[in-house]
């Protein structure tokens, strides 16, 4: 058979199964902090399941422990410390404004 007329074949690629993040023995509960916050990323937002590599049961059971720990002020809403921080005051009028020329 001539080498233009074979099919092409794709080299197969070895791939390593990563580890699931949680483990059988793991609960997914509001109370474990440990757990939850590795599924939160630095701003506060629940990271993807793409990201987090979870089953969609896991994924909707971590959403739903991450709501209760910030309902019950176990966790904060935004992990923003900067939001609250101003550098300088801004000066502010009360007066109309007027236009400089």
């Amino acid at each position: 058979m001539d080498k233009s007329k074979q099919p092409f074949h794709k080299p197969k690629r070895s791939f390593r199964r990563r580890l699931p993040p949680i483990g059988s023995g793991d609960r997914i509960d509001y109370r474990n902090m440990s757990l939850i916050s590795r599924f939160i990323s630095e701003q506060g937002k629940i990271l993807s399941r793409r990201v987090n590599r979870l089953t969609l049961k896991q994924q909707r059971l971590i959403t739903i422990a991450i709501k209760q720990a910030r309902i019950l002020s176990s966790l904060p809403f935004l992990n923003n410390e900067k939001q609250f921080e101003r550098t300088e005051s801004i000066p502010r009028t009360t007066g109309p404004r007027t236009r400089n020329k």
